[in-house]
């Protein structure tokens, strides 16, 4: 299995066009930056989860920051499990708005089980016409089989494929990293900050940072000041992105 994996990757390289594309997306933080190797690779998995379910508008608003950054105008397909969405409830309009995302960039799908959740992802990267994937779930295992196929299609398309995930995984995973986001408390009135934790990464280092989103340069930026931030509210009918 091992060698067929290899020998795959080795033609994904081959391929015409997959050279040419940008082999990195650069969060904008030299530190983090170059932490990665000048950026998350873009052509593969990455696992976003929120480090506990008070945490998960934090971890959403890293999500799209993430995805905001993968082309001029990135157009996002967001799928989530059913579960999730009765968990959780829809994402907000204002909080793609304070991301950039008009409503003509985002498609929504909602699936009943996991295992159709991570086969919608993979058929979603072999479309030219999407930037990113986002796919929503619950904690849990995943299929090892169906994520390993997952990180291949990202590695041929060249497009970011982002698990958002509302509790820390109990399994392996193939992803290429994995961040624990927790809400951290808020520069300002208006500003949302984030503690990002990168636990896994493939190209060695890791490391914790204090974000916040940055609407003029649309890109995250490191905190320097903090206040006291409210506790969550208990009505998670409609989330908040940080």
């Amino acid at each position: 299995m091992i060698e067929q994996l290899r020998q795959h990757l080795l033609v994904l390289r081959k391929m015409p066009g997959i050279e040419d594309r940008p082999g990195t997306l650069p969060l904008g933080i030299p530190s983090i930056d170059a932490l990665l190797g000048g950026g998350l690779v873009r052509g593969a998995l990455h696992e976003v989860v929120a480090a506990g379910e008070a945490h998960l508008p934090a971890a959403t608003g890293f999500a799209l920051g993430i995805t905001r950054r993968s082309a001029p105008s990135p157009r996002l397909l967001w799928i989530s499990e059913d579960m999730a969405l009765a968990e959780n409830g829809m994402p907000h309009g204002a909080g793609f708005d304070i991301f950039g995302f008009a409503p003509e960039q985002l498609v929504t799908v909602s699936v009943a089980h996991r295992r159709e959740l991570l086969w919608a992802m993979e058929e979603a990267l072999h479309c030219r016409a999407i930037d990113a994937v986002i796919g929503e779930m619950r904690g849990g295992r995943t299929d090892n089989v169906a994520t390993r196929r997952l990180s291949l299609a990202a590695a041929e398309s060249g497009t970011p494929a982002l698990l958002l995930r509302t509790e820390p995984p109990d399994g392996v995973s193939t992803a290429a990293t994995r961040w624990i986001i927790s809400a951290a408390p808020s520069v300002a009135l208006g500003m949302s900050c984030l503690a990002a934790q990168l636990v896994r990464n493939r190209r060695g280092p890791t490391g914790s940072w204090i974000l916040e989103w940055s609407d003029g340069d649309e890109q995250f930026i490191l905190a320097t000041h903090a206040q006291p931030v409210a506790a969550p509210v208990l009505d998670r009918s409609r989330r908040q992105v940080a």
